[in-house]
């Protein structure tokens, strides 16, 4: 594993540092930069890793560097480290949504590796969702390392183009949140018909952990066949189902994972 400096002490850059030092990266190779000293001190703290205020000097550390900062601000942040530090045979991973690689690579001013990566929230947890997309100046050497660092906080995937990742999150991009609503519906039902707060909770939480561990656990099986499987006929799981295809809940969910990918085109191309 190569010395990795993360630009932005923000959550996601969070998540992957503590995937690293979890799974036995010794925190000396990694740098955390950060203008204000809160969140970047609580990382290098909790970590024990390298931290500082000054973006170019963790780009002189490291050979891997990734780009956690507001996707707003990240043309700007690049620029400043093209006109201060050699970044030749350095490796540039973004996880800002909305930035293409053409921009970063025009802020870059040269011929760089870059990664552009939609990672999702639950890598926090371990369990995220990554989709990954390389321009060509990245090696294979540099590809087996960024697949190292993903790795650290979920499953990832390589995208075919970087369209790609405008597909991607409407799927596990967005996704968590899709769930969140769900689950809060559900929540919010359970209550209505008699559970406590902390019942329904659980009841909800437990029964979403359940499904989705026996989607991970039977991989041979079909989603459809899962859902099938649990569906005794004239019971109440079809009946419950039966409102659900009634009130169109696939074309419902079709016509938001369509929105999510429109509007994260437009995020890209504004």
């Amino acid at each position: 594993m190569t010395k990795i400096a993360f630009i932005g002490a923000g959550n996601m850059n969070g998540a992957i540092i503590g995937g690293l030092v979890k799974n036995g990266i010794d925190p000396n190779n990694i740098i955390v930069s950060n203008p204000s000293p809160e969140k970047r001190v609580a990382l290098a703290e909790k970590y024990n890793i390298l931290h500082t205020a000054d973006n170019a000097e963790a780009v002189n550390f490291a050979d891997t560097i990734v780009l956690g900062v507001k996707p707003h601000l990240i043309i700007e942040v690049c620029k400043k480290i093209a006109d201060n530090v050699n970044i030749k045979n350095k490796c540039f991973i973004s996880v800002a949504a909305g930035c293409l690689l053409s921009n970063i690579e025009q802020a870059l001013h040269t011929d760089t590796a870059i990664v552009r990566t939609m990672p999702n929230t639950p890598a926090q947890e371990g369990l995220g969702m990554t989709g990954i997309f390389a321009n060509k100046f990245v090696t294979a050497e540099q590809k087996e390392n960024v697949e190292k660092i993903i790795a650290c906080t979920g499953k990832f995937i390589w995208l075919k183009d970087e369209a790609g990742i405008d597909k991607i999150t409407s799927v596990s991009g967005s996704g968590p949140a899709y769930f969140f609503l769900f689950m809060e519906a559900m929540e919010q039902q359970a209550k209505a018909i008699g559970f406590s707060a902390e019942e329904s909770r659980l009841l909800v939480q437990q029964t979403a952990l359940g499904a989705a561990t026996m989607v991970t656990n039977n991989p041979e099986l079909e989603i459809g066949q899962l859902r099938t499987n649990v569906t005794s006929k004239g019971g109440t799981t079809q009946a419950a189902l039966l409102q659900f295809t009634e009130g169109k809940l696939p074309e419902l969910v079709a016509t938001a994972m369509n929105a999510a990918v429109k509007r994260a085109q437009a995020l890209a191309h504004s």
